[in-house]
């Protein structure tokens, strides 16, 4: 019997798998650790906008987030026709993917790359070819070294989920340098916010610079607005124009607008969570270390932590023991790190929760 079968390439997605949902011991208190959310929510002043829009929700949006593309071309002085807007960065992650990649076609990522890429690769019927990273980071060279003929796309994530490592900005300019012109360079900043490092940048000068660069973002993370899906990209106007073709005429509503606009004008907002977490951040690397376990330095609002491989004391024996206590953080087998969770920078009282929970499980016989 014969039945409708999916393009080449769709079956052999692995799905993602977002964090699991939290179940603690009865009368515990639950701190979500696994999603990489900001604990201080959104500027009241994007609640505020999002409110507002309530008013006229029988309206479409303007179908091309106008406000929001102005907004963020003052707020990083960039021609906002330069700018696509959609629902959530990964939209036009997959957007990009629809655009530039065909059957035979490939695109590189590294050994620990965001989970989208893959499935954005694959689901236009082009192969995802990995790049070993070294020491949880990117290693220009070994990208450089898997390029092909067929090569279309280059997915980086600056600075990158899970590991929280980033690359310097002028091994990224190496990079660009060294790839042919017919391929893109995906500089995926949904963390570029939480990064203060000197030798850092975005990529928005190499995207002004150059035909072959774009510059992704979000406003999920340290503008708090997960909930409503509003991300964007910087690019060249070629690269906007092809998209746009394709794009849905109303991805992002108005809301979700609105309140971006709001966010992104609050810099107080964000200056307040950058210190925080840049604090915190800090002290849990400390904390970690002094109880004998590794942690990967991060830039971003998360640390990865790495766990032995001794019976009773692995990762998921420590997140079976964090998540009876309430404490939710991300283990990490389909990113083939099954030895280590992450955790999401959190409140005061859930930071040191955790590690006084992560104290009592290593102190166990």
């Amino acid at each position: 019997m014969s039945r409708p079968v999916p393009n080449p390439g769709i079956l052999d997605i692995a799905p993602y798998t977002p964090g699991k949902s939290p179940v603690a011991e009865p009368g515990r208190k639950v701190f979500k650790l696994s999603a990489n959310e900001t604990p201080f929510g959104p500027s009241p002043h994007a609640i505020a906008a999002y409110k507002g829009a309530a008013d006229h929700l029988e309206d479409y949006p303007e179908g091309t987030s106008r406000v929001l593309r102005e907004a963020i071309g003052r707020a990083y002085g960039l021609d906002p026709d330069r700018i696509i807007c959609g629902a959530g960065s990964d939209e036009i992650l997959n957007l990009l993917a629809h655009t530039y990649l065909s059957p035979g076609d490939e695109a590189i990522a590294t050994t620990y790359g965001f989970l989208v890429y893959p499935i954005a690769t694959m689901a236009n019927g082009a192969k995802l070819v990995i790049a070993e990273e070294k020491d949880f980071t990117c290693d220009v060279d070994a990208i450089l070294a898997k390029v092909s003929p067929n090569t279309k796309l280059v997915w980086l994530a600056n600075p990158n989920n899970p590991t929280g490592t980033y690359v310097p900005f002028d091994e990224v300019k190496r990079l660009r340098a060294n790839l042919p012109e017919h391929v893109i360079l995906v500089l995926d900043g949904a963390y570029a916010d939480y990064v203060s490092k000197n030798d850092y940048e975005s990529g928005i000068e190499l995207v002004s610079t150059t035909d072959n660069t774009v510059v992704t973002r979000t406003f999920s993370k340290i503008h708090g607005l997960a909930a409503l899906r509003i991300g964007w990209m910087f690019g060249p106007a070629a690269i906007v124009d092809a998209m746009n073709r394709i794009r849905g005429p109303f991805n992002t509503s108005v809301p979700a607008q609105l309140a971006a606009v709001a966010a992104i004008e609050d810099t107080a907002h964000v200056e307040m969570s950058r210190s925080f977490t840049e604090q915190w951040r800090g002290w849990l690397t400390e904390e970690f270390t002094k109880l004998g376990l590794t942690v990967t330095p991060s830039v971003c609002n998360f640390v990865l932590i790495h766990f032995p491989t001794r019976k009773g004391k692995t990762a998921a024996d420590a997140d079976a023991f964090l998540t009876k206590r309430g404490l939710v953080l991300r283990a990490l087998n389909n990113y083939g790190l099954p030895d280590a969770l992450r955790m999401t920078i959190g409140t005061e009282e859930a930071n040191r929760l955790v590690v006084d929970a992560v104290a009592d499980f290593m102190a166990q016989k």
